[in-house]
């Protein structure tokens, strides 16, 4: 396995997502389901799957436990191409899982386990991230013990040279305070409109990213099915709208619009070519249940963005 260019710190666990009646009523009748899926969850995870398919030599550092559910989730990162070097096992704590209802939206049920007893012990030292080009940090919120840590992290990196990014994920707190000295610290931004709104408090998306462009960074919005939008510092705007798919399962599309970004990023690619990739990739991952099953190789990625060079 080749040295990584890209490094994902954050969550890695079991997803079992369910599809059906997958609304819950209390008492003694049983709801039957349309299908289970026991597959490979944590945005980080999902990210990092997303890179590795890509082509983009890729490696993500967690935390699970000495148990089953960690023993799955090492096999399916394996088996995704992802260096797991940095996947340490935690003897005392449980693996994190959660348990997702798909039906017209979601909702999701996280035990936390090592997701939330991770902290900056797990992380990499410095030398040994030599060659790494790009560390991206992901869901911030669900790893208390290790998100003070990560502002002078990031920040040591970007003085060696590595570009850094960010998707903070939903605060289930909604509090939203170790959101901004993260982002402060990063090159790329990565929310959806819900995070950008609930973090800054506007409405108006111009209005929202100004800050983070003033500082320095570029900012790539997830738009749903309208697509996203990107803004870099020097004040370049640009989107791109939404790729038409027969929709299964939304689970982890955000983290796999991430790994299309950082695959043009780590590129130099410019700011359209990397939000293409992103809107592409991550509309294209909808379309089986889970967040990694469908999602796209480097060649069904440039197939689909070069049909729509086509029509344009």
């Amino acid at each position: 396995m080749s040295d990584p260019v890209v490094v994902v710190v954050g969550d890695a666990n079991p997803d079992l997502v369910l599809t059906g009646d997958v609304v819950p009523r209390f008492g003694q009748t049983e709801q039957l389901l349309d299908s289970a899926a026991l597959v490979l969850g944590g945005s980080a995870a999902i990210l990092a799957c997303g890179l590795a398919r890509l082509g983009v030599a890729t490696a993500l550092v967690a935390v699970v436990g000495d148990d089953e559910f960690g023993r799955v989730t090492r096999t399916l990162l394996d088996d995704a191409g992802v260096d797991t070097r940095w996947l340490r096992t935690d003897p005392q704590t449980p693996t994190g899982v959660s348990v997702i209802l798909s039906a017209e939206g979601r909702a999701i049920l996280t035990h936390p386990g090592t997701i939330a007893t991770t902290d900056a012990t797990a992380l990499p030292t410095l030398d040994e991230l030599v060659g790494v080009r790009h560390l991206h940090s992901a869901s911030l919120f669900l790893q208390p013990m290790l998100a003070p840590a990560l502002p002078a992290y990031l920040a040591a990196l970007r003085e060696c040279g590595v570009t850094t990014s960010c998707d903070t994920n939903w605060d289930p707190a909604e509090h939203w305070e170790l959101a901004g000295a993260t982002i402060a610290a990063c090159d790329v931004f990565l929310p959806n409109t819900a995070e950008l709104t609930a973090i800054t408090g506007v409405e108006d998306y111009d209005e929202a990213v100004r800050r983070f462009i003033g500082d320095g960074a570029t900012v790539a919005l997830k738009n749903g099915a309208a697509g996203g939008i990107a803004w870099a510092p020097d004040g370049l705007r640009v989107s791109a709208p939404g790729i038409p798919v027969d929709v299964v399962d939304t689970t982890g599309a955000g983290d796999t619009f991430d790994a299309g970004f950082l695959s043009g990023w780590v590129e130099g690619a410019a700011l359209d070519e990397c939000l293409a990739r992103a809107v592409a990739a991550g509309s294209l991952s909808t379309r089986g249940l889970g967040g990694t099953a469908t999602q796209p190789t480097r060649a069904e990625l440039d197939a689909v963005l070069s049909s729509r060079r086509g029509r344009t």
